[in-house]
């Protein structure tokens, strides 16, 4: 852009002046001035339109790239897995040709059932670090009273009039 110095903007300032005259000189000065606001706004506009459609064209290559690594990640799983699958099936049918017997057993041993027992524990109750029967011997409240429960238990009793 065009370089104006102190003396180039003063040099105009006088020239306008005796052109124009005092009385037009700050109508014409503030319509420059709106129009300089309006140009620049105009330039800003296009210059972050500008930087939005290159941020976008950024963002597509981007998301080709992660869709193409998407793909090529699927691709090696679903080989690995295809690949497991034969082993184990390979694995399989040559346990069941080879050593099985008519009870079931494989290779000699019987096969184990996995049987579901029990943990035998109430998960609800909650179990404290201190023992019950101590907390019994030694006197020590096991439950939560509210505030009125607990002036009604020591209340004194009423005298009959």
């Amino acid at each position: 852009m065009v370089d104006f110095g102190f003396d180039k903007l003063a040099l105009i300032g006088a020239v306008a002046l005796v052109v124009l005259g005092p009385e037009r000189l700050p109508r014409v000065a503030r319509t420059v001035g709106h129009l300089l606001g309006k140009a620049q706004r105009y330039v800003a506009d296009v210059k972050a339109e500008v930087n939005r459609s290159i941020e976008l064209e950024e963002l597509q290559k981007m998301k080709g790239q992660f869709e193409s690594a998407v793909s090529d990640v699927q691709t090696s799983v679903q080989q690995g897995v295809d690949s497991a699958n034969e082993t184990l099936q390979s694995t399989w049918s040559d346990l069941s040709v080879d050593g099985t017997s008519s009870d079931g057993s494989i290779g000699g041993y019987a096969s184990p059932v996995p049987v579901y027992t029990h943990p035998k524990k109430n998960w609800r109750l909650k179990r404290g670090a201190t023992p019950l029967w101590y907390k019994q011997q030694s006197g020590v409240r096991r439950h939560a009273q509210s505030g009125a429960a607990r002036v009604a238990r020591f209340r004194p009793p009423r005298r009959a009039t």
